[in-house]
């Protein structure tokens, strides 16, 4: 079986991204075009055709606009980007905003039911487009990959989440797996539980993932003794458990393997 190369767990640098109405892409965003002098956002029907987010979009591509206009596309050409500003604010951001429950959103001016199931549907296109499992598979070659894979949900998570990544002999994922929601307890994981879907798919390997609501991915004693007793079964039943991930806020992630924490040297 191919063996996993284990990085040194530098947590992943957030995505640099200019601020709002800003873009690396210089001439190409018009910020001054919907910021008057007083600083107020503009409706879009007052921007120039050729100013509008969809005509930039169709123009420049996506990676041009301001998180700002990407929110306004989605929301409809009808809203303003006031609303999308100020939908931002009201959620601290992205990551607020994709950890929203839809009674929020709806709730939210400018947000109806339809324009709140269109911003969770695009949220969760965009978490599944990490683990898409077309035949060019993501491969895990080391806790760096793994953890990229399953950080865009993980990080949002506002409850403790236990999932499981099945990986075949050439460590290319075949399933990400869900067991567990709430506080992980030595008392209530069945063990056995974490291989099942392994078992069922003929997975290889498995890492084992889960995250930490506060945002701190320091691992706690009973991280490690959940990683020891995962790791055992694994060697019962030969199925390698190649890492145990915990994620935390703001990209931050540490591995319990390569910090020798329930793993024997």
């Amino acid at each position: 079986m191919t063996q996993l190369t284990f990085w040194n767990s530098v947590p992943l640098p957030p995505e640099s991204h200019p601020p709002d109405g800003e873009s690396s892409a210089g001439d190409r965003t018009p910020t001054t075009a919907y910021l008057k002098a007083s600083g107020r956002i503009l409706p879009l029907k007052e921007l120039p055709e050729k100013e509008q987010p969809v005509n930039r979009l169709h123009g420049y591509g996506p990676a041009a606009l301001s998180t700002i206009e990407l929110l306004a596309i989605l929301l409809g050409n009808s809203h303003q980007l006031h609303d999308a500003s100020a939908l931002l604010a009201a959620f601290d951001g992205l990551t607020g905003l994709a950890r929203a429950p839809i009674a929020e959103l709806q709730r939210r001016p400018g947000v109806g039911t339809a324009t709140a199931a269109r911003i969770q549907a695009a949220f969760e296109l965009g978490r599944r487009l990490m683990t898409e499992t077309a035949a060019d598979r993501p491969q895990v070659r080391s806790p760096a990959d793994a953890a990229h894979l399953v950080m865009p949900e993980m990080m949002t998570l506002e409850q403790e989440h236990l999932k499981v990544l099945l990986l075949d002999t050439k460590n290319r994922v075949m399933r990400l797996i869900t067991l567990y929601v709430g506080s992980l307890n030595t008392s209530l994981i069945r063990v056995g539980e974490v291989f099942r879907d392994a078992i069922r798919a003929n997975a290889a390997a498995v890492i084992v993932c889960h995250n930490h609501p506060s945002g701190d991915p320091t691992p706690s004693p009973e991280d490690v003794a959940v990683t020891r007793q995962i790791v055992a079964a694994g060697k019962l039943i030969d199925i390698e458990v190649m890492d145990h991930l915990i994620i935390g806020s703001g990209f931050r992630w540490v591995s319990l393997k390569e910090r020798g924490l329930g793993f024997s040297s």
